[in-house]
């Protein structure tokens, strides 16, 4: 019987979502948690794709299978009685064997908010405290020119190579919080997502916030293909993976 399983996670004490020797991941602590439930029997699980350290997510998705058929409910309450407090199933459905969480997926949305405003140390694992003003109106005008179907190599991974780099970005938008006007979220929609992409691309939008670069600069940086055209890597602690669509 095959599961599909949304899920969120504070990713502040992981060493990102993939399990690794040594380290504690996402991964191994649901993969942990799981093999109780399937009486001490290993079971592997496939996410929609991985999160790095100090990431978060409020809606992830990853499929595994059980030798036995359970109640969803009561396979989410169980695993929850298990998983640490920074782990949380959401919602378990019953799927078709065929189905597969990140080849059966056909976009994902990743936001990134960032604090303008007075440093606030409550926030620091949550929010980017950049904690100085940034020229938004020009960051937004910035972001229009990443939608659409590009290639995307000067904003991915240095070393990671890939046989393709085009992606879509089917939206972009920037919202201001209507309770704090020095926070703002970056939303990202798009048909999937290479490594880094989108702190690579938030990175170099604060550059162009900060008034280092200017916002159809980005035309130049998607038609060079080169990482080094782009900006700094903007740090973790602001980014989510919010949703996966099927």
């Amino acid at each position: 019987m095959r599961y599909l399983m949304t899920f969120s996670y504070d990713g502040t004490n992981f060493s990102g979502y993939q399990k690794q020797p040594r380290e504690r991941t996402i991964q191994s602590e649901l993969e942990k948690a799981l093999k109780e439930v399937n009486g001490n029997k290993k079971v592997e699980i496939s996410a929609s794709g991985r999160t790095d350290a100090k990431v978060h997510a409020l809606n992830q998705k990853a499929h595994f299978d059980l030798d036995k058929e359970i109640e969803e409910t009561k396979l989410a309450k169980a695993l929850n009685s298990l998983l640490p407090d920074d782990i949380y199933i959401k919602k378990i459905d019953k799927v078709s064997d065929n189905f597969h969480a990140r080849f059966s997926a056909v976009g994902k949305e990743y936001i990134y908010v960032i604090n303008m405003g007075e440093y606030n140390p409550l926030e620091r694992n949550y929010v980017y405290q950049y904690n100085k003003k940034l020229d938004v109106s020009e960051i937004a005008r910035a972001m229009k020119y990443l939608e659409g179907t590009h290639n995307f190599k000067s904003f991915t991974k240095t070393d990671e190579e890939k046989d393709d780099y085009v992606r879509t970005l089917s939206q972009t938008n920037l919202i201001r919080d209507t309770k704090d006007v020095n926070k703002i979220t970056l939303v990202f929609v798009g048909t999937g997502f290479l490594r880094y992409m989108v702190r690579n691309i938030v990175g170099t939008l604060i550059e162009i916030g900060q008034g280092k670069m200017k916002s159809e600069d980005i035309i130049d940086i998607l038609n060079k293909e080169d990482r080094r055209s782009a900006g700094k890597t903007a740090n973790p602690e602001g980014l989510y993976l919010k949703n996966v669509f099927y």
